[in-house]
Parts: C-alpha cells; structure tokens; sequence
C-alpha cells in the first residue's frame, strides 16, 4: 500500500461502483442560517499514527443496514436499505424493535432505504429524516416517531420535504445529516448519468444543503437552489470536524476514491476529472485511494481524524488531520476482519459504531451479520 500527503500528493490504496449518517451535533451547535465557518487558533494537528479496537457487539442479524442515528439516551435508529423498515436497536441489550417501514421505498441495485437523521429538536418534535429510492426518484422526507405505540406502527405518514433526486440502479447517494449550522445536507450520486454531476441545474452527483423543510439556505452559492457544491460521482459520507468543517467521501471509478473538504460552490470535478488533478476550477481531494481498497461509504470525525468505512476494500480508513490537510498517510484497522463495512458513527462516549454490509448482494455474509460493532480509538 502507498499513501501520500494531498497537499504533497496524498496517495494511499480504495472504492468500487458500489453504494452510507453521520449523527444530528449536539443540541448546543450553533444554528444560524449562514454556511458554517471555522473560527479560532489551530487545533493541534492529529499524531500520525492512532489504534483502533473493536470493544464489543451491539447488534447482530440486522437486514441491510444502512443509515444509523444515536439517540440521546443510546440507543439506535437504524434502516434497512431493502426491506424499508427502520429498527430501534436497545444500546444496552442490542435487542431490536421494528419501529416501522418507510412507505414507497422502490430497493433494488444501490437503491432503498438509505441515510437517516433526526431533528435537532427530536426531544420535543420527534422527527425522524430519511433519503430514500422511490419508483420515480429519490427523495428525502420526514416522519413523526411515537415509540409509545404498538411496535412497527411507530412512524407517522411521510411528509416529503425534497423530491426529485435521479435515481438509478446505480449511484443513489443517501447519506444525509444535520450539520453545526443546523441545516440538512444530503450528498447525492449522478445515478450512472455522468453528465448530472456539472449541470447546476440537477440535484444528482451534488452535497445539497437545506432549511429542515427543504427549502433553499441563506448562504448557499445559488439563492434559489439547495445545491451545495457539485461534480460528485457518489457522495457516501458525510461528517463535521471539530471546527466546523464539512468533510465527504466519495466513490472514483476506475482509479481514485476520494475524501473531499467541502467548500460552498465549488467543483469536485466529476467526470472531467477524478482524484488529484491539479487543475484550475477543480477542487482536489485531501486524500486518495485505489479502487481496490477502498469503496467508502460512512465517515465520522473522532479524536481529530475522520473515520472511513470501506465496503470492496473491507476495513476502516484513519485519516488523522491537520487543519484542512492530512496529518499523515491514512492509516487502515480491521482489514478483511469483518468484511464490508457501510456506516460509521461518532458514540457520545469518544468512540465510533461501525455496521457490517454483508447482506447487501455483493458481501460474503457470516453468521450473526450484518452486525453493529463498538469501537475503542485514539
């Protein structure tokens, strides 16, 4: 494997045409309507080399797993990207409770039931967010989440705040999270349609930004439009560092899988270029790895490092920061340990949730998969 700097050309070894939330920030984030912004001294960069270690099960037999949201008590939300159904996994017990199944959801290839967040005022307005594949697109819509009813009849009726996401067997997107800002992000694929990723016009191959009703931000490039940044094949992951800085995973195609720093308005590149390109108008990616390695999905930010998930390269990516660049080459843990690994979340206690994606059509499923893993890092 070799890896490199992307400011001293950061290379390492992942991604594959394959297709994962990061959980809502804590209640006391700021929520102005503005982009988010770093402020302050530097933060001390990442050391170059960190652990990571699997402490325990929290769940096995799961179907699909694909979004997965902590709630402030522990326990999980988590969907099933095939079945449609959205599972309340205990954090003590692991024992699962179907909450209910999302109506509409059309799975098939790359498509379902996908991301999940909840309001940052869950406490009080109970609103569970999700992306999902419908028949005719993709779609993010929110419902009503009342745990006091009887289980699987828990989720109100839809109400579809964004409509209109290219769908496709392929390249669906579907991660989705609230960021520091307060508002709703969504990264998007261009649904096998190379083209959708520069038409500004399009939601496919997009980070879409959004007021909680799905309307258009104050402080997007485009008044009138939720787009975010574009260019992107297949946004998987997406995730805030400790100052405020978005950060997302995506997959390449042939050659490069990419973790990108989001800027408002600017291109990723896709399809005019992929990985580091050092071209003018194309935003470079901070890291970098073959296809064969990698195949991100989930990310979540931990211990001054993003976190990435690997489905076809099947281990956990640490790529310790520094500021807006790498700290060092990425690190792999757990390589081949579980097999392919979709989502990856911050635990409140300083640690990570790792789901296995070994039900999903192209893994080797073991026994007690797909499972929910707890990690130790540093």
């Amino acid at each position: 494997m070799t890896a490199a700097l992307a400011g001293a050309a950061l290379l390492a070894t992942a991604c594959s045409p394959d297709g994962g939330g990061a959980p809502a920030p804590p209640a006391s984030a700021p929520a102005s309507a503005s982009a988010p912004a770093a402020s302050g001294a530097a933060e001390p960069p990442a050391p170059a080399k960190g652990s990571a270690e699997v402490t325990g099960t929290v769940a096995t037999g799961l179907d699909t797993p694909w979004g997965v949201v902590v709630l402030a008590e522990g326990d999980l939300l988590v969907a099933s990207r095939d079945t449609g159904r959205i599972v309340r996994v205990a954090a003590e017990s692991g024992r699962t409770t179907r909450v209910g199944t999302v109506p509409g959801v059309s799975s098939g290839g790359e498509g379902g039931l996908l991301g999940l967040a909840v309001s940052r005022d869950f406490a009080t307005d109970h609103l569970v967010y999700a992306y999902f594949t419908t028949a005719s697109d993709n779609r993010i819509a929110r419902m009503l989440y009342d745990p006091a009813k009887p289980a699987g009849e828990q989720l109100g009726a839809p109400d579809t705040i964004l409509r209109g996401i290219p769908h496709g067997a392929i390249h669906n997107g579907g991660r989705i999270a609230f960021g520091p800002d307060g508002m709703l992000y969504a990264g998007t694929g261009e649904s096998g349609d190379r083209g959708l990723a520069q038409d500004k016009a399009s939601l496919g191959g997009k980070i879409l930004r959004m007021t909680p009703d799905g309307e258009p931000v104050h402080g997007n490039p485009e008044a009138d439009s939720v787009v975010y940044s574009y260019g992107h094949r297949n946004v998987q992951g997406l995730a805030w560092d400790s100052r405020g800085r978005l950060w997302a995973s995506e997959f390449g195609q042939d050659t490069w899988d990419e973790l990108n720093l989001i800027e408002p308005g600017k291109n990723y590149g896709w399809p005019v270029v992929e990985g580091l390109a050092h071209r003018e108008g194309y935003a470079d990616p901070i890291a970098q790895w073959h296809t064969d390695d990698s195949s991100p999905s989930g990310i979540a930010y931990a211990d001054g490092s993003i976190w990435m998930a690997s489905l076809r390269g099947a281990r956990l990516w640490r790529i310790p920061l520094a500021g807006t660049k790498a700290a060092a080459d990425p690190q792999p843990f757990l390589v081949g340990t579980y097999g392919r690994l979709r989502t990856v979340v911050a635990d409140p206690d300083g640690g990570l949730l790792l789901t296995t994606s070994n039900t999903d059509g192209r893994g080797d499923p073991r026994k007690g998969d797909d499972r929910i893993l707890r990690l130790r890092v540093t």
